[in-house]
């Protein structure tokens, strides 16, 4: 019962697998749509409870897999703590708060329901490869961050030190400055708060070029990972390809020796 249960949560491959995961997917995007709907000013108490019966349906059969999730789960511990184990249980956090806080808990948890749109990644195959491109630049993201923190800091304290005393108010401090930096180094420029000097102008000027890098790095990092990592899997699909035909070559050797000696 078990091994059939597993075959279906995790293989697409098959008719039932099939069907499961589609399911999932269709009341995943349903979900996400009346929650976006619920937004909606000056809706009607009908159309309200209409949206309200619909979630609790969601949240059931999200909860039934979430379950059969655990129970076919080779290491259960493994998978309460993975990726998509945390996710599946914080799109269903409202549903252990409905019996002793009532209905209204749904309406204050339901931000929740955002985590949702992360369990679509499971289903789809391109999304999916995100985690394995993930570990691979998991070492350069780290540098990036490193080296962007030191970039921070240093545009936080240089336009500190040139546009204090002109304007004490807006740059009170290098953690007042900090936002400046932030604008100004990922190419937003928000435009609220900017310098008036000549150095300012100057030393922001060579913060907005090495902003330009610090934009296109990540860029680059996840182009390359996706390229690598889909040589991966056809290496691997290939792989599987070539051992499924030996074995296949094997069987009807097998059987062929077998049928002679009959």
């Amino acid at each position: 019962m078990r091994k059939e249960l597993r075959e279906i949560i995790n293989d697409n491959t098959t008719k039932k697998g099939k069907i499961f995961d589609y399911t999932i997917q269709i009341l995943i995007m349903i979900s996400l749509s009346a929650y976006a709907i619920e937004t909606l000013p000056d809706l009607s108490n009908q159309i309200y409870d209409t949206l309200f019966w619909i979630e609790i349906v969601c949240l059931i059969v999200f909860v039934i897999e979430y379950i059969l999730r655990l129970y076919t789960a080779k290491h259960p511990l493994k998978y309460i703590f993975s990726f998509y184990g945390i996710i599946d249980f914080l799109a269903i956090i409202p549903f252990f708060f409905m019996s002793t806080t009532g209905f209204m808990s749904l309406r204050a948890f339901r931000i929740f329901r955002v985590f949702r749109a992360f369990k679509l990644i499971r289903y789809n195959k391109a999304l999916n490869r995100f985690h394995l491109v993930a570990k691979l630049i998991r070492e350069e993201v780290i540098l990036f961050l490193i080296v962007t923190g030191i970039f921070l800091f240093l545009a936080s304290a240089g336009i500190y030190y040139f546009e204090n005393k002109a304007q004490p108010e807006e740059f009170k401090s290098i953690f007042h400055s900090a936002w400046w930096a932030v604008v100004t180094l990922t190419t937003v420029g928000y435009g609220d708060i900017y310098p008036i000097t000549a150095g300012g102008k100057f030393f922001t000027f060579f913060i907005l070029m090495m902003g330009v890098g610090i934009v296109t790095i990540p860029a680059g990092l996840v182009a390359s990972a996706l390229t690598k990592a889909r040589e991966m899997e056809e290496e691997a699909f290939l792989k599987d390809t070539e051992e499924k035909s030996k074995m296949d070559e094997k069987n009807v050797l097998k059987k062929g020796k077998q049928d002679n000696k009959s």
